[in-house]
């Protein structure tokens, strides 16, 4: 797969991959898609005492990979099929294919087109909706269905354990992410260290909105209400990276540290935050870390006002 067909970063566009699973339509992000492989049933190596969702082993290019039954995990039932369409997938540092039944085709939207659910909880694995030729295409959290497989592979209880307490209570932290159990997730993380100021959004827009508005009302000491923001990448309405260029190209805004805290964060793929001057980079799971980057970044703005 090309994963540089979007030339320039935060566009407000992105390039999907339209699924069928079943009797439905789905969608993936094209920058999670390593390649799309048929795999013949007998190719693949069962796994004794495995998840139900986990159908077994294939192999790609040399390289060993966990292939999730898709089917199973969204209707409860699997069908062995002798040939399947796989898709090779990569975020939060991790490779893993997914059996589908077919590949529609790969279209160029706009993120405002992707619209939120009416009703998502925590459990939901839709974080969006399309509507295209006269259906309905699900977006798909990939992250929350490896997660829900093996809790380990994402950010959960286990890891917020051991973040360092201290006091961080006068810091105020802007947060925009579309998934209810990321925000909750980071809610405790940051609170266990020590923050108490935490504001959060469920998209892009809502957090470009609050922040013109501050802008307009602060101008140059906006820092009163906002001293950094961390963001998502994929979220409707308005994405991380086209977030991340706007607030860079505001007058006042533009000195507002802004952390992007994505599953697509890959060696591969940070030049992306890069072009539209995010200040730092961090793959989900590294919860501790960015911790660490917002006391980093505090710091440094506290010398730059010494």
């Amino acid at each position: 797969m090309n994963n540089d067909i979007l030339l320039e970063s935060g566009t407000g566009e992105v390039e999907i991959i339209e699924f069928v699973v079943g009797e439905h339509h789905y969608a993936i992000n094209v920058i999670k898609v390593k390649e799309i492989l048929d795999v013949q049933s007998s190719t693949i190596t069962k796994l004794p005492e495995a998840h139900p969702s986990i159908a077994g082993l294939i192999l790609s290019r040399n390289t060993i990979l966990t292939l999730v039954d898709l089917k199973y995990v969204l209707d409860k039932e699997s069908k062995t099929k002798v040939l399947s369409k796989v898709i090779v997938c990569e975020f939060n540092k991790i490779r893993v294919a997914f059996s589908i039944d077919d590949i529609v085709g790969v279209h160029r939207i706009k993120w405002t087109e992707i619209l939120k659910p009416d009703d998502i909880s925590t459990n939901s694995l839709i974080v969006g909706n399309i509507i295209m030729d006269e259906k309905i295409i699900l977006m798909l959290d990939f992250e929350k269905i490896v997660t829900d497989i093996n809790p380990s592979t994402g950010i959960n209880a286990d890891k917020i354990v051991n973040v360092d307490y201290r006091d961080r209570g006068d810091i105020k932290l802007f947060l925009a992410d579309d998934s209810p159990l990321i925000r909750r997730l980071l809610s405790d993380t940051l609170k266990k260290a020590g923050f108490k100021y935490l504001t959060f959004f469920d998209d892009g827009q809502q957090a470009l909105d609050a922040l013109l508005l501050i802008a307009e009302n602060k101008k140059e000491n906006f820092k009163e209400d906002v001293q950094i923001l961390i963001t998502d990448i994929e979220m409707p309405q308005l994405d991380g990276l086209t977030l991340t260029r706007a607030i860079k190209e505001n007058p006042y805004l533009n000195k507002l540290p802004i952390i992007i805290f994505s599953s697509l964060i890959t060696d591969n793929l940070r030049h992306k935050g890069d072009s539209v001057g995010a200040d730092g980079q961090l793959s989900k799971p590294e919860v501790g870390i960015l911790v660490n980057m917002i006391d980093d970044f505090i710091e440094k703005s506290q010398e730059k006002t010494a």
